[in-house]
C-alpha cells in the first residue's frame, strides 16, 4: 500500500499580457513552470530528483519469486488502458515499478487557458500540480524536503525574477507493508486455494486507507488485506460495485480463512 504526497508550484509575474511584439522582453511565468516541471521525471518515468529512492529497500530474491510467480499479461494490460507502449518491458519490471518503487506524476496547471479556441493572454500566475507516490519506508516530510531543495536549485539555474513558490496539499501519508510470509498470509492463501483452486498472487497496490498503518502500529499485530472484488469494480466510484459470484464466494472465503486462523497459535 502507498500514498500520495502531493504539490504544487506557483509561479508568478506582475501584469496580466496580451500576446505582442514585445513579449520577448517579458520572462513568462509558464515558460517558467515548463522548464520546472520538465525537470521532475524523464520520458521513462524515472524520478530525476537526486535521493528520492534512497530509503526503498532493496529487491531481495525472495520478493522476486513472488514477481514470477504472479499472473500478468503485459499486451492484455496495455491494451485495456489503451496504451501503445509500456514503460517497461518486462512483466517483473513493470509491476515493481507500479508496486515497489515511488513515482512522480503532473496532473496540470491552474491558471492557463485552456478552453477551445486560440487565445492570446499570457497569465500572471500559473500553478503546476503533480503528486509523488510514496513506498514503504519513504517519509512525507523527508521527501518534500529533498523535493523541496531540488526545485529550488533547478529554479537558480533558470535565473527567472518570476517568484516561485512550493506548496504542499495535506501532510501526505507514511506508506503501509507487511510480511506477506507472515502466518495470517499463510491462512488466506490457504482459504483462496480452498474457495477458488487457485493459487493466489501476492499484489502490491495504491490506496487510501490510512488506518491500516495505525492498526498495526496500536496492536503490534500483522494486517492483512483481503481482498473479494475485481479490478473493475470501480471503488469510491458513483457506479462502484461487486458482482454476486464475488460477494457469495467471498463470504466462503472470509470462512475459510477464518478456520485457518483458528490453527494460528497466539504469538502470531
Amino acid at each position: 500500500k502507498v500514498q500520495f504526497l502531493d504539490g504544487f508550484m506557483l509561479l508568478k509575474h506582475s501584469k496580466i499580457l496580451r500576446l505582442t511584439c514585445l513579449l520577448i522582453l517579458r520572462y513568462e511565468a509558464m515558460s517558467d513552470l515548463i522548464y520546472v516541471l520538465n525537470q521532475l521525471v524523464d520520458v521513462k518515468g524515472n524520478i530525476l530528483i537526486p535521493n528520492i529512492d534512497e530509503d526503498v529497500e532493496p529487491l531481495n530474491e525472495k520478493e522476486k519469486e513472488l514477481y514470477d510467480k504472479i499472473e500478468f499479461d503485459v499486451d492484455t494490460y496495455i491494451n485495456e488502458i489503451g496504451a501503445t507502449k509500456p514503460l517497461k518491458e518486462t512483466k517483473e519490471q513493470l509491476l515493481m515499478s507500479n508496486w515497489r518503487y515511488p513515482s512522480l506524476s503532473i496532473h496540470g496547471i491552474e491558471g492557463a487557458f485552456s478552453g477551445q479556441g486560440f487565445k492570446t493572454v499570457i497569465p500572471r500566475k500559473v500553478i503546476g500540480k503533480f503528486s509523488i507516490r510514496l513506498v514503504p519506508n519513504q517519509e512525507p516530510q523527508k521527501i518534500y524536503e529533498i523535493v523541496k531543495s531540488y526545485i529550488q536549485s533547478v529554479w537558480e539555474k533558470r535565473q527567472s525574477p518570476n517568484k516561485l513558490k512550493i506548496i504542499t496539499e495535506g501532510d501526505g501519508g507514511n506508506p503501509w507493508m507487511t510480511d506477506p510470509f507472515n502466518p495470517h498470509y499463510l491462512a488466506a492463501h490457504k482459504a483462496t486455494q480452498c474457495v477458488y483452486n487457485i493459487e493466489p498472487d501476492y499484489t502490491r497496490g495504491g490506496g487510501s486507507i490510512p488506518v491500516t498503518l495505525t492498526l498495526q502500529e496500536v496492536t503490534g499485530k500483522n494486517v492483512l488485506l483481503l481482498p473479494m472484488g475485481s479490478g473493475d469494480d470501480g471503488a469510491h466510484s458513483q457506479n462502484e460495485k461487486i458482482e454476486l459470484r464475488n460477494y457469495i464466494e467471498g463470504t466462503k472465503l472470509m470462512a475459510a480463512y477464518l478456520y485457518e486462523v483458528s490453527k494460528i497459535n497466539d504469538d502470531n
